[in-house]
């Protein structure tokens, strides 16, 4: 056996292997939360249910799960993009271990990536439970898949400059009172669950915030079939280069 056969050979590993890695841990972290589980699946399970099953919103003509279901979705992606995000990532901060983890051999900017994946991953899962039980209660969209996904990556990207932002200049419990809030006030006037129109004048200022722009696209291309509604890609396009260039700009990691 040849000297050095064991010698350590110290380095950090490769930045793509330290980025599965931490986007594996940040996906545990999101999953084994039981307050990020509330918000990302039970709250919206339980309201396309219940609003698909009991007449209580007049939702317009056809079945009511064909308005909400694409609804329910843009609330998922808000849910885990923009409030748990930005609730985890707030108390992290506050606890130090961005401070660490920004020490570490992983570069800030693959910390962050890594908090993106996780967001991506856990968003697969939510949409897969919610089409399917979308579907056991006869939803039947329809529409190009490839304009549902555009909508959701811009989606995603919008919501995570936003949760971002606050928790990167916020207090913790400041970042989680306002997270929680503006996720309660967006799920009421957002046009996930009531249509747009019932806000009267109001309503075309309400179409320009994130979650109606990712809502009504995702209705106009499941419900109504048409193609990719490019206003209200261009909604979000905005809203993500907004949020993530302020995110940049202001995000203190102590």
């Amino acid at each position: 056996m040849s000297a050095g056969t064991y010698a350590p050979k110290p380095g950090a590993a490769p930045v793509v292997r330290m980025i599965a890695a931490q986007t594996a841990l940040e996906t545990r972290m999101l999953l084994r939360n039981g307050e990020q589980l509330l918000l990302t699946v039970i709250i919206p399970s339980l309201l396309l249910v219940l609003f698909s099953t009991v007449d209580v919103v007049d939702t317009g003509d056809g079945e009511a799960v064909d308005f909400l279901a694409p609804g329910v979705l843009a609330l998922a992606v808000m849910s885990t993009a923009f409030t748990g995000q930005a609730i985890a990532t707030g108390f992290e901060r506050r606890y130090g271990v961005l401070k660490r983890l920004g020490a570490s051999p992983l570069p800030r900017w693959a910390l962050m990536t890594a908090k993106t994946l996780a967001v991506l991953v856990t968003e697969v899962l939510q949409i897969v439970l919610l089409t399917a039980i979308a579907f056991g209660l006869g939803w039947s969209p329809h529409g190009n898949p490839l304009a549902v996904l555009l909508l959701l990556v811009l989606g995603t990207a919008a919501f995570s400059g936003l949760g971002l932002l606050m928790a990167g200049t916020l207090k913790a419990e400041a970042t989680l009172a306002a997270a929680n809030l503006v996720f309660l006030l967006l799920l009421v006037g957002g046009g996930v669950i009531v249509p747009l129109e019932k806000f009267g004048a109001a309503g075309d200022v309400l179409a320009l915030l994130p979650i109606s722009a990712l809502s009504d696209g995702l209705r106009d291309v499941l419900r109504d079939g048409a193609g990719m509604p490019w206003a209200g890609a261009a909604v979000l396009a905005a809203w993500a280069v907004l949020g993530l260039g302020a995110a940049a700009r202001f995000f203190r990691w102590e």
